[in-house]
């Protein structure tokens, strides 16, 4: 006989526990404490199982009707329905520990070790700040391409187009560790390219080599600290990073044999770099050993010798001698860039200079030394024209 809630609610507990049944292996434990819970017993390859569906109240008479048919009917597919619970239980943890956010993490702790600190946090920040308060909660695999579209679109409306684009990216490398991680079937994101607006290409300012020979001119006559000319000397010829020669130590420096070693740890691809010097730049850094080579910084600060001199030493000078708005620090590194690709030298020497890694990934298997011979008389034909400038 089925069974009502009506009678249900009367049933009263006893000395033992008790079941009150249904039909087709659904049935009610009345406890000797009074509670009421649904059980449904079957059996699966000739053995008797049992799973619990809840607690009378919470879940009532109609809807363990209703799982009760849903287990009946994975039975009849040859599925144990013990089994299928699991699997959805462990289906439902997996989702959430593999929602957008914990991917994203997980796929910033396996990149940031061949990071910059400055460049993991900034990657970082952008993340938290753009991307995880609309889908950092929703499971990697669900996210649709116009979700994460209707996101890149709201950092648009901000005028921020720079942003979006690079957002993009860096969700597109998220959702490629989510496919060879197994956690996402495909990476959607390089598709969404062709419906945002594409940013202005915004270099930094440059000079042209004709404008070269009056502001070596003006660089060569400049009357404040010796330490910031010589460093914006040394920058114009070497093409590091204004951050990586800031900060450059002594001991980095091979003098007799003009060579330079950045280690991995101030590069922004945190890979070694071998900078060869040219005569005029080693001229330089021996006049700077006058001022600086007693302390372990070659350009220590003005108020703290331990610590660089202020990252806008230099664009100061270039201020100072009448050229802001028209060349930065980092503008160095597309000036010769361009210089170098107009007088013929491989782009590949180029790009090693500048420290860039190769996009083809056999040129680019990292090797500190490549092309070593090369860049030496490259660097000494740029720095050959440049000293004619003077």
């Amino acid at each position: 006989m089925l069974l009502s809630d009506i009678q249900i609610k009367r049933a009263k507990p006893k000395e033992k526990p008790y079941t009150l049944n249904d039909g087709a292996g659904l049935s009610l434990l009345i406890d000797v404490n009074g509670s009421k819970g649904w059980r449904f017993r079957y059996r699966f390859i000739g053995k008797p199982k049992m799973i619990s569906f809840g607690v009378y109240g919470e879940i009532s008479l109609a809807e363990a009707r209703r799982k009760r048919d849903e287990a009946r009917a994975l039975l009849a597919k040859g599925i144990n329905p013990s089994e299928a619970r699991k699997a959805e239980k462990i289906a439902l943890c997996f989702s959430h520990e593999n929602n957008f956010e914990s991917v994203a993490r997980e796929w910033h702790s396996s990149k940031k070790a061949s990071w910059s600190e400055g460049y993991a946090k900034e990657v970082l920040n952008c993340l938290e700040r753009d991307i995880f308060p609309y889908i950092g909660h929703r499971p990697i695999d669900q996210i649709e391409p116009l979700e994460l579209l209707t996101v890149l679109q709201k950092i648009e409306k901000r005028g921020a187009l720079e942003q979006a684009s690079k957002v993009r990216r860096r969700c597109g490398e998220v959702l490629r560790y989510a496919v060879v991680t197994g956690r996402a079937k495909y990476n959607f994101a390089p598709d969404l390219v062709i419906a945002l607006n594409k940013p202005k290409q915004n270099h930094y300012p440059f000079l042209t080599e004709q404008e070269i020979p009056d502001f070596v001119k003006a660089l060569e006559g400049y009357q404040g600290s010796l330490l910031t000319k010589y460093a914006t000397q040394l920058l114009m010829l070497t093409g590091v990073r204004t951050v990586e020669l800031r900060a450059a130590e002594w001991k980095e420096f091979d003098l007799r044999n003009a060579l330079w070693e950045i280690p991995k740890e101030r590069m922004k691809k945190r890979r070694p770099h071998l900078v060869p010097l040219s005569t005029q730049a080693v001229e330089i850094l021996e006049k700077l050993q006058v001022i600086s080579g007693k302390y372990l910084l070659v350009f220590p600060g003005r108020n703290d010798v331990r610590k660089p001199m202020s990252d806008a030493s230099i664009n100061k000078v270039i201020k100072m001698l009448g050229y802001h708005g028209r060349l930065t620090g980092h503008g160095f590194r597309h000036m010769m860039s361009t210089i170098l690709h107009e007088h013929g030298f491989e782009s590949a020497w180029v790009e090693m200079q500048l420290a860039h890694v190769d996009k083809n990934s056999i040129r680019g298997t990292y090797n500190h030394a490549q092309y070593i011979d090369a860049r030496r008389k490259m660097m000494q034909y740029y720095s050959n024209t440049i000293t004619e400038l003077y």
